[in-house]
């Protein structure tokens, strides 16, 4: 369906009615993003009066520790998710990278620095292995990352077996444990990194032409190749950096618990895209937003953090969890109804007032 435009007499770009027919508040209230950011507050309110020191330095710092991991795997799966497509090997190589790490250190004598830029890099292998199957083969997502969840799994436990490597210098497990600002504050360091990455999924996402074209691909892949965006390279770099982020988070992983096995971070790919679902990301691509998806990571973690100092199962917090994830995903349709029903201002004047010329233009001025 086409869309009229206004002509702009001051050269700005044209803009269609689609996206300003509605108030600004209603574009920016009426959305999933901004109803999870809502009911994260509430949720951690509700947590702080009911449950004593919820909001304290301890808590929070822990609360943290246990959701970076999804934070940091959430930012590139969210752009995968966008596109249409899914990951769910990132667990897997996230266990992969954990095992490099101890016998890299423990068998071959390198340092932790060493071996985790050895384990990032075949975590940058595991993605490319994806993305090329999915981006140049064609094969579905789905099927090519469940296999692969199995395959880095198995390479993972074949290399270790049953045992763990526990021995890692103190110096490197605490720095993963490590307070931005010293004792007695609510933020890991862990963070840093995590926000650097933010700001660059940000960027990459939401202000640049890769970012445009990731969308693009979501909505039509075939109209996307044909106005200019390379879908294929753009899989596969996607695929890539789900890869690269993950063995970081394997790193992490590891020096955070101390400890490399094959089975570290298992089931942890669910829990990921819970976050991202959570956060607004279309099941289907084209549509979702990061800071949808960082609050969704935060009111999972939240959840599960105030219903375990209240005592509850770790089944209980899944049930709340995956009832939670089913509503947002209704939600979806339910936002959809209540705003074509609520009027428009001004949308049924402006149609009326003039009729649209031959161009399917509306001048300004008209």
């Amino acid at each position: 369906m086409s869309t009229a435009t206004l002509n702009r007499p001051d050269g700005a770009p044209a803009r269609s009615y689609p996206a300003y027919h509605q108030p600004l508040w209603r574009r920016a209230l009426m959305t999933r993003e901004f109803a999870v950011i809502a009911l994260l507050l509430v949720v951690f309110l509700y947590s702080t009066v009911s449950i004593p020191n919820f909001d304290g330095p301890l808590t929070l710092y822990y609360l943290f520790l246990d959701i970076a991991p999804i934070l940091l795997i959430a930012l590139p799966m969210t752009m995968v998710m966008i596109t249409g497509e899914i990951d769910l090997s990132v667990a897997s190589v996230v266990g992969l990278s954990s095992v490099l790490v101890g016998v890299l250190h423990q068998d071959a004598g390198m340092s932790i620095p060493t071996a985790a830029l050895v384990a990032i890099v075949v975590g940058a292998v595991c993605g490319a292995f994806n993305g090329f199957l999915v981006a140049y083969v064609g094969l579905p997502s789905l099927a090519v990352t469940i296999g692969t969840l199995a395959l880095y799994r198995g390479i993972a436990v074949g290399l270790l077996g049953t045992t763990a490597v526990t021995d890692f210098p103190e110096k490197w497990t605490d720095l993963a444990k490590e307070r931005i600002f010293g004792d007695g504050t609510s933020y890991p360091l862990i963070l840093v990194p995590f926000l650097i990455l933010l700001v660059l999924f940000v960027w990459l996402l939401h202000f640049s032409a890769f970012g445009r074209g990731v969308y693009e691909i979501g909505l039509n892949s075939e109209a996307a190749h044909f106005t200019g965006v390379n879908v294929e390279l753009t899989k596969f770099w996607l695929f890539v950096m789900a890869g690269v982020v993950s063995a970081f988070a394997g790193v992490y992983y590891t020096l955070r618990y101390g400890s490399a096995r094959g089975d570290n971070a298992t089931g942890l790919e669910l829990q990921v895209i819970a976050a991202v679902v959570l956060g607004g990301v279309s099941v289907f691509g084209g549509r979702g937003a990061l800071h949808g998806v960082v609050a969704g990571a935060v009111l999972i973690g939240v959840i599960s953090s105030a219903m375990r100092l209240e005592g509850q199962t770790v089944n209980l917090i899944n049930i709340v969890i995956g009832a939670l994830l089913v509503l947002s995903v209704i939600s979806t349709s339910f936002l959809a109804w209540v705003s074509a029903r609520l009027p428009a201002r001004g949308r049924g004047r402006g149609a009326s007032a003039t009729p649209s010329n031959s161009a399917g233009t509306r001048p300004l001025n008209q």
